[in-house]
């Protein structure tokens, strides 16, 4: 039954592919022994609860072959995924994209595509499963339990991000991982040989990951074997599965031909009669699904009652704990965060805004369990250290900062794999300037809709004597253009913890927190609750203002100067601070018409970066202050000053220009 129910994998997704004249075939029919293998025999998922905390995970790093993680879902009884949502595979509104979508698609784990982040996510969801086993299993009660599983392909493997994690994985003994590793030697320029020699397993051996050969793809009790055994290693395990790319296809198996472009219905024709198909397309026998039925839906489903009752027997013997859980995997650990939770400075006082997210994050620390993160081996220049608790690792697995090593895109793709397992609250820190080599997981955050908290230090040419390196000037308009994502930058340490309270209250998007070395005076008029607003007035001569100064972080104290300097010669000046462009974008436009009246024209910005969004809000006629060239190497002040950030030079500048 077992290769009957193959080859139905293999032609369910080349029907597919067929049909929408686009998708990557070679993956679906070399992979499918493993596939099978692996929902057959080992994962344990339930189609009628598919956000089952405890269920198995499962990451089809290698995206493009999405159709492969279809027919496994539709198979197995996933509702989101019928015959009809496979026959309109990459057409607009199904429920099958080209590459697979977490939140699109129930029984989708991950979104993938971009090759190498799906390995890197699994490690985040593996790590989550070891801290909440920690935190909330008991003897003979164990609530978390479970694997994460992955099939990835040659470039996965290639892509330094995979290697990134790897090392991680290996370090934090994540054992629960298991990566299946479709081996084909094909890519889709040709063979892998042009490319990529190296020996892989060793590889993985020289990380510290068990390693585990099955010579025949096709072999799938060698398969399941080869997993049984992964689940036995106290190492992660990357299981290498030499296979055929679209194996069965007689002219196109085993070439580049197969990789991402269908196989035609000549050549499907031969396909099929080669693996003795004589069904019609689409046509799936009862015997193939009453199979997936028996070995994964009705499997899946015994573990989860067997599960559920354990919870019920858990709920009654630890009522308190079992609250808080309950809490924490339905975001609802929020409300014992509120403004009182954090502890806040006089105004006058000096903070660099690092600083201030050091206190937001050990005062949240204090309040939500299930919070924890780290720093891509910046923590004490990021502030990003949770204070009195340890650093997390196999023998710590409850200790709440994480050492992610010099690894920013690694760092950023666990810290989605954290938030996309669920039951935890996480945040991730580097340099402001490094968030370039981040940012394509940042995107994902945001396509996933994922809370997870950046921590961006070191903002701008303040860092000074580092120099133009370091000195992020194009990364602010960079981040901004993300979708789905919300982008802070404090004025003071009021603004910053405002920001934070405001990141654990979001849930379906990540946050950027852009952050000072420099200390900044703690405003006069500056508000927690007002943040929210995205943009706010912190100061005003007087209701009939004529002059706007719009300013974020460390200019808005420069434009509360710039105006009373302005003043002196008859100009009246209401000074906005604008943390937030996007949550501004999000208030009605009554409020923007309040805060920035269409009648006042004469308008400046200032912010020591790119200046091309400030023309939205300073218009034709206003002026954007910032910077539109690189940095230097310099003491801050001295930078500063040449860049022309000083109440003189501003005054100077609007009095010339406008």
């Amino acid at each position: 039954m077992s290769q009957k129910s193959v080859n139905a994998i293999k032609v369910l997704g080349v029907d597919a592919i067929n049909k929408a004249k686009s998708g990557h075939p070679g993956v679906v029919m070399g992979a499918a022994p493993m596939a099978y293998s692996l929902f057959a025999n080992h994962l344990r998922v339930n189609p009628k609860k598919e956000d089952w905390i405890n269920r198995d995970r499962f990451v089809l790093s290698a995206g493009h072959g999405s159709m492969l993680l279809y027919s496994l879902l539709h198979l197995s009884g996933f509702e989101d995924v019928s015959l009809e949502e496979i026959k309109s595979f990459r057409q607009w509104g199904s429920k099958t994209p080209g590459h697979p979508e977490f939140g699109h698609t129930k029984g989708v784990d991950a979104t993938t595509g971009p090759l190498g982040q799906g390995v890197s996510t699994a490690v985040g969801m593996a790590l989550a499963e070891r801290y909440l086993a920690a935190k909330y299993n008991k003897e003979d009660y164990d609530l978390f339990n479970h694997y994460t599983y992955v099939i990835c392909g040659d470039g996965d493997i290639m892509e330094g991000v995979a290697s990134e994690t790897a090392s991680f994985a290996a370090i934090q003994k994540l054992n629960k991982l298991v990566v299946l590793y479709d081996s084909n030697d094909i890519c889709l320029d040709g063979e892998t040989k042009d490319a990529f020699s190296e020996n892989v397993r060793a590889r993985y051996e020289a990380y510290g990951w068990n390693t585990i050969l099955v010579e025949e793809g096709s072999n799938v009790d060698a398969i399941s074997k080869a997993i049984e055994e992964a689940k036995k290693s106290d190492k992660p395990t990357l299981i290498e599965v030499k296979t055929i790319i679209g194996a069965g296809s007689p002219n196109k198996q085993g070439t580049n031909g197969v990789h991402g472009a269908p196989l035609g219905e000549e050549e499907t024709a031969l396909f099929k009669k080669e693996i003795g198909w004589e069904y019609d397309p689409f046509e799936i026998p009862a015997d193939v699904y009453a199979d997936f039925k028996e070995k994964v839906a009705d499997r899946g489903e015994a573990a989860y009652k067997s599960w559920e009752k354990v919870y019920s027997e858990y709920k009654e013997k630890y009522p308190e704990l079992a609250a808080e859980l309950e809490e924490v995997l339905t975001r609802k650990d929020i409300e014992r965060l509120s403004k009182e939770s954090f502890g806040f400075k006089s105004v006058g006082e000096a903070q660099a805004t690092r600083n201030s997210s050091q206190d937001a994050i050990n005062s949240i620390a204090a309040v939500l369990p299930t919070f924890f993160g780290g720093s891509a081996d910046l923590s004490h220049s990021n502030m990003t250290f949770i204070k009195g608790d340890d650093l997390q690792n196999d023998e710590n697995r409850l200790a709440r900062n994480v050492q992610f090593g010099v690894r920013e895109f690694g760092m950023a793709t666990i810290l989605n794999g954290l938030m996309l397992h669920g039951g935890v609250r996480v945040f991730g820190g580097t340099f402001f300037v490094f968030s370039d080599y981040l940012k394509a997981a940042l995107r994902l955050s945001a396509l996933q809709g994922l809370p997870v908290t950046y921590v961006f230090t070191h903002d701008s040419i303040a860092v000074g004597e580092d120099g133009p390196t370091h000195e992020p000037i194009e990364h602010l308009a960079s981040l901004r253009t993300i979708p789905n994502s919300y982008v802070f930058r404090p004025a003071d340490a009021t603004e910053t913890q405002g920001a934070w309270y405001l990141s654990q209250k979001v849930n379906n998007k990540p946050t950027s927190l852009v952050l000072t070395r420099q200390n900044l005076p703690i405003l006069e008029n500056t508000s927690f609750e007002k943040v929210s607003k995205g943009a706010y007035v912190v100061y005003e001569t007087s209701s009939d203002f004529d002059t706007i100064l719009i300013g974020t972080g460390s200019e808005v104290a420069l434009a509360v100067d710039v105006a009373r300097e302005l003043e002196k010669d008859g100009s009246k000046v209401r000074v906005v601070s604008m943390p937030s462009v996007e949550l501004f974008e999000e208030q009605p436009k009554e409020y923007k018409e309040e805060l920035l009246p269409r009648s006042v024209r004469r308008r400046v910005s200032l912010e020591m970066g790119n200046t091309a969004l400030w023309y939205k809000y300073v218009g034709l006629d206003g002026l954007a202050i910032g910077i539109d060239s690189f940095g230097a190497s310099a003491p801050a002040n001295k930078v500063i000053e040449e860049y022309g950030f000083t109440v003189d030079k501003v005054v100077e500048r609007i009095k010339n220009e406008l």
